[in-house]
């Protein structure tokens, strides 16, 4: 059963930024791309790392995700030894909790990493958009001979607050890491990504557990081993990388998906992103139907006008229809004479007849993304404000 490395895949955060579209799902299990889940993305990258075992770590509104996952067998992670496990909190003799941290939580499952005695852990977050061979940052934590590896982004100083931001010497190594500080020192950013030499992480798990109230890598394990002057290095990433926590940045990662430039690259034969799909028919793309720069997928009825757009499965839209920089999600209905621009539209959604549902930013001053949860209905002629959500929150 002794793997060389196992990863613990937090994926158990409520995602309150994301409001109406996380009121009943866990965040990594909300759609993206078209045909995929926020959470294909890690497990894609474990995959394709050479990464078999996986903890998948839940608790807020944890069955549409558990169901999605299933046996890990769309990922190549359904395994006699290893795989993908989800890992809810559950109750002990001494008692019962909630995950209280992203620390804690890898606490509570102790004996999980054990039945494996990895050498090392990878812990991911299950709510950000990359591709990432994570071999390669476990070769280069290796090299170091390090304790603890954090992956960073170099971000603007604009940025730089929302984020664990670290400062290295001339060798990587970290001397200096404060978390969402006021007034940076760098603009290295910490990905919430993070190689431990386990035997290291399991002697910080364990004094923390019973010396702290706050139970949380950026806010205390980091800290402590930094003060402990153990052997931390930074790894830099230079792809693609987005944290989709809010409304916005998840508008705007799929819209990311259309560019010329191809940032993330879903078509990479050497880098393949995996999911659960359902067995729809082919997309129909009706005589009245205009399409431009956008992504119609698997099960769709188009009949209307759609411009800089992602389509997902088993998606209709009727004759009259204009969809502008518009996300669409699985099953939504869009009827005859609806307007739909800068918006996201919930699973299973419809929007009857002449709706109006956002605008772009030249026809308002007030611009912001309108969002309708999931499985809503909105009513014939209403309009629905750039920025407003439904339901509100």
């Amino acid at each position: 059963m002794k793997k060389e490395c196992i990863a613990m895949l937090l994926a158990g955060g409520q995602g309150s930024r994301l409001y109406a579209l996380t009121q009943k799902m866990a965040k990594p299990a909300v759609p993206f791309g078209g045909k995929y889940r926020i959470i294909d993305f890690p497990l894609s990258n474990c995959t394709n790392s050479g990464i078999d075992t996986v903890g998948v770590l839940t608790q807020y509104q944890p069955l549409e995700l558990n169901d999605y996952i299933g046996n890990g067998q769309p990922w190549d992670l359904d395994r006699l030894r290893g795989g993908v496990h989800i890992l809810p909190p559950y109750q002990t003799a001494s008692g019962s909790s909630w995950y209280e941290g992203t620390a804690n939580a890898i606490y509570q499952n102790i004996r999980f990493i054990e039945r494996y005695d990895p050498e090392y852990i990878i812990v991911l977050g299950g709510d950000h958009i990359y591709k990432m061979d994570y071999s390669e940052m476990i070769a280069f934590h290796k090299e170091k001979g390090a304790d603890a590896t954090i992956a960073v982004l170099d971000v603007s100083l604009e940025e730089a607050s929302r984020f664990g931001i670290m400062t290295c010497d001339e060798t990587r190594r970290i001397v200096d890491f404060t978390e969402k500080p006021k007034h940076p020192k760098s603009t290295l950013a910490s990905m919430g990504i993070y190689v431990f030499t386990w035997n290291k992480l399991e002697k910080y798990l364990i004094d923390n557990e019973q010396c702290c109230e706050s139970k949380d890598f950026g806010k205390d394990i980091i800290p402590a081993m930094l003060e402990n002057n153990e052997k931390m290095y930074a790894y830099s990433f230079n792809g693609y990388w987005k944290d989709v926590g809010t409304l916005y940045s998840l508008w705007e990662a799929n819209m990311d998906i259309l560019k010329s430039d191809d940032v993330l690259n879903l078509y990479d034969p050497e880098w393949k992103i995996y999911s659960r799909n359902m067995s729809l028919p082919p997309q129909y793309i009706g005589t009245d139907a205009q399409i431009q720069e956008s992504l119609i997928c698997d099960g769709c009825n188009i009949n209307g006008n759609v411009n800089s757009s992602i389509i997902y499965s088993g998606v209709t839209v009727e004759k009259g229809v204009i969809i502008d920089h518009s996300v669409i999600m699985p099953g939504a209905v869009i009827k005859s004479g609806a307007v739909v621009k800068y918006a996201i539209i919930g699973e299973e959604s419809i929007v009857e007849s002449d709706v109006v549902i956002g605008a772009s930013k030249e026809e308002t001053e007030k611009w912001d993304i309108a969002v309708i949860g999931h499985g809503e209905t909105i009513s014939s002629g209403v309009t629905v404000a750039p920025g407003q959500m439904i339901p509100t929150i």
